[in-house]
């Protein structure tokens, strides 16, 4: 009688970019991983992805606001016989832009693919990981502080990095570690879609800007450390998080906007940027 021997898999969502790339190019070595499950909805991107690598890649174009994507994922798991080594949760944008200055629409798409994507992967994924899986979910600096111009997506960071923790907390008794990332300003394709294009920018006073291939390395290395359910790359990253904890938010808030020439205005610009 043949055994049925489980595939060890590393999903990660985003992966067709950015920190997402980043992190199937430093696992693509792993031993212990059989094959990887990319997911973005870039197809092209995806397919270049996938002849990079001489390596077993499934790549998955989905839609993560969508319920019937997101199902997608949970059949394929039921048909599959795999064991999710890691799940590594990258998909999500930002817009920078005055409250009243981006469609509803929008804002309940940055909070479904920023939180509920994040739930519904972790929740599909759960019965097929066991003891020394692990999660990473990728929240933002922004998650320490309220952010005039940036209201909804440092809320939604708020949201992964609260129940990243949490989660941390509650499958410890399965041995399956729970980390949450915490980037600060970082040199990926964010951008386009936070700024828009032909559009004046709000924020115009980046204090660092990081490479995604460090904070992915500092995240894998933070992963094996036993007590860590945080992990934040950089001097000046380290910094702000500290300072904003110690700090009122109103005033952290207050010297935000001032830094970006910020007024609270649907107008947002006082003053272009130079560059």
């Amino acid at each position: 009688m043949t055994q049925n021997i489980k595939k060890n898999i590393a999903v990660i969502t985003g992966a067709s970019s950015g920190i997402g790339r980043e992190f199937v190019m430093q696992l693509i070595n792993r031993e212990d991983i059989d094959e990887f499950w990319c997911i973005a909805r870039d197809k092209e991107r995806l397919a270049e992805l996938k002849d990079s690598f001489n390596k077993e890649i499934k790549v998955f174009s989905l839609d993560l606001t969508v319920e019937s994507d997101l199902l997608q994922y949970k059949e394929t798991l039921k048909k599959e016989s795999v064991n999710v080594k890691l799940l590594i949760n990258c998909a999500g944008f930002g817009k920078f832009e005055h409250n009243e200055n981006i469609k509803l629409e929008t804002k309940l798409n940055m909070i479904d693919l920023n939180c509920k994507a994040i739930v519904s992967m972790c929740d599909f994924s759960l019965p097929y990981m066991s003891n020394g899986a692990s999660i990473i979910n990728i929240a933002s600096t922004a998650a320490f502080q309220p952010i005039p111009g940036i209201n909804v997506y440092a809320a939604t960071k708020s949201f992964v990095l609260s129940y990243s923790r949490a989660l941390n907390q509650e499958l410890k008794y399965r041995g399956i570690k729970v980390l949450a990332v915490c980037p600060f300003w970082t040199r990926t394709n964010f951008f386009d879609r936070a700024v828009g294009e032909g559009k004046k920018e709000l924020v115009i006073n980046y204090v660092a800007m990081y490479e995604p291939q460090d904070i992915v390395r500092r995240a894998l290395k933070d992963l094996n450390k036993r007590n860590k359910d945080v992990s934040i790359y950089g001097f000046k990253n380290k910094g702000q998080a500290l300072l904003v904890k110690l700090l009122p938010h109103k005033i952290v808030m207050k010297i935000w906007m001032i830094q970006q020439k910020f007024d609270g205005t649907p107008n947002i610009r006082k003053e272009k940027s130079v560059k």
